[in-house]
């Protein structure tokens, strides 16, 4: 698995900015910076837009071209950011609290509630995953990594969810989009 996203971002240009729904619909929902965990962040682009904006980022991924890659466009935007190279399939996830968990274009059902274990009393949980529907258009991702129309919230049980929606996105890409915070701190908006 490790080898398929090496080569993956050894042949293509990872995009630098963040996707639409961290820097439109998840920013409006952020609070005072704390710490941030993005999982899979692969280049690192929402970790160094969180990093940027003051938050204390760690960010995990499976592919060592990724890592440095994200470790060297952090350099470049003179933030700071962990990176962890660890198989999220097979490793535990760094341990929290943490203020902000972020998953974009990835699924992995089971990461689900030890995410949410990790999370700060006020923290949010924030996700961004292509549904069946998304096979309309694209051939991929394949349908282990998409998620069923409306299952979405059900991967958060529990938490109060601030933002939730699914449909096209600017990507075009086919997407359940959640934020959810775990208790009761109420976020400046």
């Amino acid at each position: 698995m490790r080898s398929s996203w090496d080569n993956r971002y050894r042949e293509r240009s990872a995009p630098a900015d963040p996707s639409v729904f961290v820097s439109t619909d998840l920013a409006p929902l952020l609070g005072p910076p704390g710490r941030a965990l993005d999982l899979a962040g692969g280049a690192g682009r929402h970790a160094i837009w969180l990093a940027e904006r003051g938050w204390d980022t760690t960010m995990v991924d499976t592919s060592e071209v990724a890592i440095r890659l994200a470790a060297e466009r952090a350099s470049e935007a003179g933030v700071a950011v962990r990176v962890i190279h660890s198989d999220l399939t097979a490793e535990t996830l760094p341990d929290g609290p943490w203020d902000l968990i972020l998953m974009v274009h990835y699924l992995q059902r089971d990461l689900f509630q030890p995410a949410i274990e990790r999370l700060a009393d006020g923290g949010l949980i924030a996700f961004s995953v292509a549904t069946v529907r998304n096979l309309e258009r694209r051939e991929r991702p394949p349908l282990p990594y998409l998620l069923d129309e409306g299952e979405a919230p059900s991967l958060v049980d529990g938490l109060e969810i601030l933002h939730y929606e699914e449909g096209w996105s600017m990507e075009d890409r086919h997407e359940a989009r959640v934020v959810a915070r775990k208790g009761s701190r109420s976020v400046d908006q």
